[in-house]
């Protein structure tokens, strides 16, 4: 298949348009991935702060007294508290289980008063940031580093209800960013390393899809050149046999005749293989006739027994018939198709008999399938030419078949037949020792 351009192009075309499209859905789901990540651990940034703030709030405010005025107990609640304009750090305290996340090094506090000053900060606090205040509820900012950092802003009062001011609670994102720096590293690795495998996979997966279709490429071109050399051989016979009449000066009528009678015959030989080739053709566009019919195989088997008993005479080979069952073999089909089948087995088995020999149709039946079997003690088949037997013009034994006037198409034509009737046909022989022909057809 590599060989041939054509299969060799469009097998090309097939990989890399399925690694195309492969490679943008890889693309997109990566981006999908990557985005669900993004969001879901934002969002749990956003609630982890959140919930981290509101405890803070609801402990601050029941011990807040005057506004803009931290009382010493708060120093309890923030570890790492440090008061704007005074020098030192508090003592630390041994960590609460609402702390937890303040204790972490990248949270910080900063507290203002209703005026926007920075009172105190806490925490992990980074002095890169700007001591500006915000007011909005949710904040990204980033400090004089390009560090980057998430904070919420919540106004705090005193325990009588009045205005104390702000207080923020922040993190650093570094860990978030590095995170996600890791998954875009891991998408864009893998995004190259998959495309490689779906590449390698396209090609091996588009070799698969382009060998049936190959094989019956191979077959048309086989086919079409046995069909021309079949239909040359008597149109070149009756083109000869009317070029030498017109050579003749004068034709008396028996040359005449002699003439038209070689021309009838290879016309008729045309007209034959046309209506099998025809037949082929129907029969693979279509199984069997809308309304199929019963067909009783122990009157079909002993009608072509008794019809072909002149051919059989004529070659000077026994045919019998032998009725291994009792009762009526009834298959669903077409009584003209299944007749074909089975005359073909037998008029094949006669020809390839010599004199003397025996043909015998067998009649039996096996869970719910019917049987016929075609035996004969002929030459035989080669195990070589046996899988080949059925395709189309092949011929076993070109000279004998061509002087029998024989296609190559009756077992083709037979093993059709049986598939469209859902059965199969096979056959068993050796050398000089006769073949046996088994067509199954469910009852």
């Amino acid at each position: 298949m590599n060989q041939n351009k054509l299969f060799n192009r469009t097998r090309w075309q097939l990989a890399i348009s399925y690694a195309a499209v492969m490679g943008l859905i890889l693309s997109l789901l990566g981006l999908g991935v990557y985005e669900a990540i993004a969001h879901a651990h934002w969002v749990a940034i956003d609630r982890e702060l959140e919930s981290v703030a509101g405890t803070l709030h609801d402990s601050l405010e029941t011990k807040l007294q005057q506004p803009g005025r931290l009382e010493p107990i708060v120093n309890e609640l923030l570890p790492n508290l440090r008061v704007i304009g005074v020098n030192g750090l508090t003592k630390q305290l041994p960590s609460r289980h609402i702390l937890s996340a303040i204790n972490q090094s990248y949270y910080y506090i900063r507290l203002f008063d209703n005026s926007g000053n920075l009172i105190a900060t806490a925490g992990a606090y980074p002095e890169e940031l700007p001591p500006t205040f915000n007011s909005q509820h949710w904040q990204t900012i980033s400090d004089s580093k390009g560090n980057i950092y998430h904070q919420i802003s919540v106004s705090l009062h005193t325990q009588n209800q009045e205005s104390w001011g702000y207080f923020q609670v922040g993190r650093s994102l570094q860990d978030f960013n590095d995170y996600l720096s890791t998954v875009k590293l891991i998408l864009k690795l893998g995004l190259p390393t998959a495309l490689i495998l779906v590449g390698f996979s396209s090609w091996w997966l588009a070799g698969l899809a382009m060998k049936p279709i190959y094989s019956s490429y191979r077959q048309i071109q086989q086919f079409t050149a046995d069909a021309a050399h079949e239909l040359r051989t008597p149109l070149a016979a009756s083109q000869a046999t009317v070029e030498s009449g017109l050579l003749m000066p004068e034709l008396d009528e028996k040359e005449a005749r002699e003439i038209l009678r070689t021309v009838e015959r290879q016309n008729r030989r045309l007209t034959q293989l046309v209506a099998d080739l025809l037949l082929l053709a129907r029969m693979d566009s279509q199984a069997i006739s809308n309304r199929p019919q019963l067909c009783c195989l122990n009157d079909l088997v002993s009608d072509l027994v008794e019809e072909l008993a002149a051919l059989a005479i004529a070659s000077k080979v026994a045919l019998t018939s032998e009725m291994r069952v009792q009762q009526q073999l009834n298959v669903v089909g077409e009584a003209d198709r299944l007749y074909r089948l089975v005359a073909n087995l037998i008029v094949n088995a006669i020809q390839y008999t010599p004199a003397g020999g025996k043909v015998t149709v067998i009649l039996d039946c096996s869970h719910q399938e019917a049987i016929v079997q075609v035996q004969d003690t002929g030459i035989g088949i080669a195990a070589a030419d046996l899988e080949r037997i059925f395709d189309r013009f092949y011929r076993v034994n070109s000279d004998r078949s061509r002087h029998t006037g024989g296609s190559g198409l009756g077992l083709a034509i037979a093993q059709t037949i049986a598939r469209a009737h859902g059965g199969s046909l096979s056959a068993r022989s050796e050398l000089g020792q006769g073949a046996t022909f088994l067509l199954r057809l469910p009852l």
